[in-house]
Parts: structure tokens; C-alpha cells; sequence
């Protein structure tokens, strides 16, 4: 029984940290875009608007969800369920400081269920049997198909560097010198790159209001889209996380306390730098977020790649492998 309660409390104590992070991030957004704009932002429910996620999660958890006559139900309702639950699998390996799931290749696990999240955002388009959200859904997959080229290409170089796939090894990797300085463009590609996957602006053409009225969610309501928009910014928080653990090294995890806040502390501001951006770029047209990746991006990381595999052979003259 002891077992039973294990195996049923170790992820709830991921998931609900996770949900109270992503509520506040919304609350931190809409904050930082008011006083980036000279207004105020949220400051009515609760002190300093601090209640305002509770409010608004409970305002979408008790509206009645209206599903298109023509949709097809049984995507229309999976989607936003994958979606959800695929951003939560993508934190089974991430050290905080212990992982859910102990595994050698845990950059490869998340690449797999990152691209596994285009699944959920065309189904969602395509069952929502609305030309708004279908054009919404195609622009998403090309948009993420496209950026995870890159994304790849870019942590093949970086394990060519540090020897392995585990998130572990590149914190032992970056004891002499964070990989931000030792290879500042692959960071800064990978950054784009994540603002890109994740559909953050000046890259949320998939959610580009002023053409597609909000992409391929634009039929969803009350629960379903409070899934959906949890995906999204948790989808964020793992990004950032994944960055700084990859770039800004934060330690080894051994002193619990320290890694944690370490870690948590460049995770927030990298997420931060998300919502700087947000407010100071306008929206990329789509020919330019493809030309971009494909014309600017994919030489770059290919040349990078190609150098991280030359340096060992010319300084020891041996192969990585």
C-alpha cells in the first residue's frame, strides 16, 4: 500500500508545482506587457491582482464548453488532453534536482515528445471543422517541423562537446566554462529557435489574431481551452529550464538547495526575456520565419555541427566515438 501511495503522490508533487508556475507566469506576463505599456495590468482580485490566475481558472474550469455542430468529437475533445499531458512527460527527466525518470538520454526523450505536440495542435485545428483554425493547425506544424531541424541539429553538436545525451553530463561538462560562452551562437539560435517551438512572439503566427482570430484554438471554450493554454506556457517554463540547464550551468546536484534555486532562479530569467521580447518585437510575416530557419539558421547549426566534429580528431586525433 506504501508502494501504491509512492507511485501515486511522486507525480502529483511534479504537477501541481508546475500548474501554481505556470498560473503565476500568466499573472507575471500580463504584469510586465501592463508596465511595459505604461498601464497597470491586473491589480483588482486579490492584493496587487496576486488572485487573478485563480480566477481566471475557475472561470474557465465552471463556462459550459461549446463544441462545433460539425467537429469531429472524439479529437475535438483528445487534443487538448495530449497536449497537456505531453508538456507534463517532457519534465520526467529534467533534474529538479531528482528526476521522475533516470534516464542516459533524456535530451532524446524530449525531442521525441516535443515533436509528438504538432499531433495534438492538428488535430485540434483539424477537428474543429473551422477554416480559421485548419490554417492555424498547418502554419503550427510547418512552424514546428521546421524549428526542430535546428533544435536537433543544435544539441548533436553540443553532445558531440560534452559526451552525452543525459542532462547530468552537460552540468559536469560546464564546470570549467558555461557552453553560453564557449559556443554563444549555437545559444542565441537555440533561443529563437525556442521562441519558435513554443509559438511565443514575434513567432506566434499560429496564433496570429489579427488574420486568424487566435489559430488553431479559436473553436475551444472553457475547459478544453484552459488545457490547451496550460500546455502552452508549461511548454515555456520546460524550454527556459531546459536552456539553462544545457547553456547556464546550474550546478551539480548534490546540494539540493543550492541547484534548485539556482536553477530556478536563470530559469526565470530566461523566462522573462520570453515576455521582454514579446513586448518589444512586432510579428514576424510567415516567408520570413521560414526563411530564417531554412536560409540563415540550418547553414549556420550545420557549420557549427561540422566544426564540433573536427575539433577532436585535430586536437587529440581521435573520432568522438
Amino acid at each position: 500500500m506504501n508502494y501504491l501511495l509512492i507511485y501515486f503522490l511522486s507525480p502529483l508533487t511534479y504537477i501541481i508545482p508546475i500548474l501554481i508556475a505556470v498560473a503565476f507566469l500568466t499573472l507575471l506576463e500580463r504584469k510586465v506587457m501592463g508596465y511595459m505599456q505604461l498601464r497597470k495590468g491586473p491589480n483588482v482580485v486579490g492584493p496587487y491582482g496576486l488572485l487573478q490566475p485563480i480566477a481566471d481558472g475557475v472561470k474557465l474550469l465552471i463556462k459550459e464548453p461549446n463544441k462545433p455542430s460539425l467537429s469531429a468529437p472524439l479529437l475535438f475533445i483528445f487534443s487538448p488532453i495530449m497536449a497537456l499531458t505531453l508538456a507534463f512527460l517532457m519534465w520526467s527527466p529534467l533534474p529538479l534536482p531528482l528526476q521522475l525518470s533516470n534516464m542516459n538520454i533524456g535530451l532524446l526523450f524530449i525531442m521525441a515528445i516535443s515533436s509528438m505536440t504538432s499531433y495534438a495542435v492538428l488535430w485540434s485545428g483539424w477537428s474543429s471543422s473551422s477554416k480559421y483554425s485548419l490554417m492555424g493547425a498547418l502554419r503550427a506544424v510547418a512552424q514546428t517541423i521546421s524549428y526542430e531541424v535546428t533544435l536537433g541539429i543544435i544539441i548533436l553538436s553540443l553532445v558531440i562537446m560534452t559526451g552525452g545525451y543525459s542532462l547530468q553530463t552537460f552540468s559536469m561538462a560546464q564546470e570549467p566554462m558555461w557552453l553560453l560562452f564557449a559556443s554563444w551562437p549555437l545559444a542565441m539560435m537555440w533561443f529563437t529557435s525556442t521562441l519558435a517551438e513554443t509559438n511565443r512572439s514575434p513567432f506566434d503566427l499560429t496564433e496570429g489574431e489579427s488574420e486568424l482570430v487566435s489559430g488553431f484554438n479559436v473553436e475551444y471554450s472553457a475547459g478544453p481551452f484552459a488545457l490547451l493554454f496550460l500546455a502552452e506556457y508549461t511548454n515555456i517554463i520546460s524550454m527556459n529550464l531546459i536552456s539553462s540547464i544545457m547553456f547556464i550551468n546550474p550546478g551539480m546536484p548534490t546540494n539540493y538547495e543550492l541547484f534548485t534555486t539556482n536553477l530556478m532562479l536563470k530559469t526565470t530569467v530566461l523566462s522573462m526575456l520570453f515576455l521582454w521580447v514579446r513586448a518589444s518585437y512586432p510579428r514576424f510575416r510567415y516567408d520570413q520565419l521560414m526563411t530564417l530557419l531554412w536560409k540563415q539558421f540550418l547553414p549556420m547549426t550545420l557549420a557549427m555541427c561540422m566544426l564540433h566534429i573536427s575539433l577532436p580528431i585535430s586536437l587529440y586525433g581521435v573520432s568522438p566515438q
